[in-house]
């Protein structure tokens, strides 16, 4: 394919303004090694002089220096002027009669506004951190595409340098598009953090007014089929949406349902003290126990249902010793999550082969988002962590639970709001001995969890995401030896349900509130 065809532009002045110099210096010399000059406004220019490169004032073109502290210094038809020139007989003639200079790159990145933020949330002068000038050179540089690249961000780097080692020092113009591209989808999320900022959306108590995504590098082999193609996304501004770190040390890369799973595991073992394990399955939890080791909690959450744990995801709040991952001898576990692995521990995962292994840090604390779609439209939700506390739990029975059972109910609570509705949960102690979950009426849900527990329903509590509509469930809960019930109420027969508990000396406490989630 010839050079017309591939619209190539051989660079011969690029303007360097930067806040971020990640890899600024070696971009900078493989351009001064193809005999591209370099202009730097004033803190780019030292960064890259320290490194022995020469470097000509931006100022040289401009005619003034940082005004107002720096908040004008690139605002100046000296650059804007060489930028946005029309690559025609006419725009260089006019360049030429106001004696401007034509730029053929732009390398910039602009004032860290949401990371001032984020370091320093009641800043009082994080309107100081506002880039303008940065900005605005982004945005004409990639408005003049067709002649003219623009790279806003380190990651774009290499993009550009494979272009000038395989096009001698040139560009092209599908490689100035994607650039050009990537420059006004930074500028339009850096603008939209700052009015997310100045509308007061950041603080935790507000709504999101708009989003902006970017593609995170995670790949997937698939979405929630073989046949469906992925790809994953991350809030880049806005409200407090920030995703735990992901890391992949082991495994082949991960699909939708992986990540799905993934996130009910680690939602449930982040909200126990204790060292804990969730095994999930199809996005629902099939095993959760803590215990006084990590090593306790693994075994109780693998014991819950042996049969619904193949293939599934597991997930524990603690770093993984070698002697945790010896309770897993035996199971077959897709992927194994935790914050951090000992080497003994990695080097024992190694030998299952078809495992997969991340790391995967704890949620962040607060109040935090969750995305789901419907219909072409998407969801933005708080993340369900009201805490339930003492004066929650209304008493409807004479009978009432022991102190040991009412920590269980909580424990179960905590449980059943991971799973999908309509949802059951039952619990001895701290460890779950059966789940319920997804099923179209609340008494099939008891009948699951019961039919799971087996006999160690026997002294077992329960635990239901929303209401019993009929007494059905509690009787069956009852019947199979079910000691204590927790649930939201708000039943038009709520009498009917409470009486049944009543009858069967079951202890019954309501919340008011209900754990749907679907």
């Amino acid at each position: 394919m010839g050079s017309e065809s591939q619209g190539l532009v051989r660079l011969r002045r690029a303007l360097l303004s930067v806040s971020d110099t990640t890899g600024l210096v070696a971009l900078a010399r493989q351009l001064s090694e193809r005999s591209v000059e370099l202009l730097a406004t004033s803190g780019t220019r030292a960064h890259l002089e320290r490194a022995s490169l020469k470097v000509r004032p931006a100022e040289e073109l401009t005619g003034i220096g940082d005004w107002f502290g720096g908040r004008i210094k690139t605002l100046h038809p000296g650059l804007l002027g060489g930028i946005l020139a029309p690559r025609t007989e006419a725009g260089a003639a006019e360049l030429a009669s106001r004696n401007l200079l034509p730029i053929d790159l732009v390398v910039v990145n602009f004032y860290p506004f949401a990371h001032h933020l984020s370091e320093s949330p009641g800043a009082t002068d994080a309107e100081e951190f506002i880039d303008v000038g940065g900005v605005t050179l982004a945005r004409a540089a990639a408005k003049n595409h067709a002649s003219v690249a623009v790279v806003s961000d380190p990651s774009d780097y290499p993009e550009l340098a494979r272009d000038l080692d395989e096009f001698g020092g040139a560009t092209t113009s599908a490689t100035r598009r994607r650039l050009a591209r990537a420059a006004f989808a930074r500028t339009s999320a850096y603008d939209r953090a700052i009015a997310t900022h100045l509308a007061g959306a950041a603080t935790a108590e507000a709504s999101p007014e708009s989003l902006s995504f970017e593609r995170e590098p995670l790949e997937l082999r698939y979405g929630e089929n073989p046949h469906q193609r992925a790809a994953v996304y991350r809030l880049r501004a806005g409200p407090p949406m920030e995703p735990a770190a992901l890391r992949s040390l082991k495994g082949s890369s991960l699909s939708f349902t992986n990540l799905l799973d993934l996130d009910t595991a680690a939602g449930v073992v982040a909200e126990l003290d204790r060292p804990a394990a969730a095994v999930v399955k199809h996005a629902t939890p099939c095993g959760v126990a803590t215990g006084a080791t990590l090593s306790e909690a693994l075994a109780g959450a693998i014991a819950t249902d042996p049969v619904a744990r193949y293939g599934c995801v597991v997930a524990v709040n603690r770093p993984l010793t070698v002697d945790a991952v010896a309770e897993l001898h035996g199971v077959f576990v897709d992927l194994l999550a935790a914050p951090a692995f000992a080497p003994e521990a990695l080097a024992a995962l190694e030998k299952r082969p078809k495992l997969k292994v991340v790391e995967l840090s704890p949620l962040p604390e607060g109040v935090q988002w969750e995305s789901k779609g419907a219909l072409g439209r998407l969801l933005l939700q708080e993340v369900d962590r009201r805490p339930l506390v003492p004066t929650d739990l209304r008493l409807v029975t004479t009978h009432r639970a022991t102190e040991a059972e009412l920590d269980s109910l909580g424990f179960a609570w905590k449980v059943v709001r991971h799973a999908k509705s309509n949802a059951v949960v039952l619990a001895h102690g701290a460890v779950v001995v059966g789940i319920g979950s997804g099923q179209p009426t609340r008494v099939k849900a008891v009948e699951l969890a019961l039919e799971v527990a087996g006999p160690r329903a026997q002294g077992a509590v329960l635990a239901s995401d929303a209401f019993f509509p009929f007494a059905d469930g509690v009787e069956a809960a009852a019947a199979a030896g079910v000691t204590a019930i927790l649930q939201p109420g708000g039943s038009l027969r709520d009498p009917e349900v409470i009486a049944a508990a009543e009858r069967a000396g079951v202890a019954m406490y309501l919340t008011g509130w209900r754990v749907f989630r679907h």
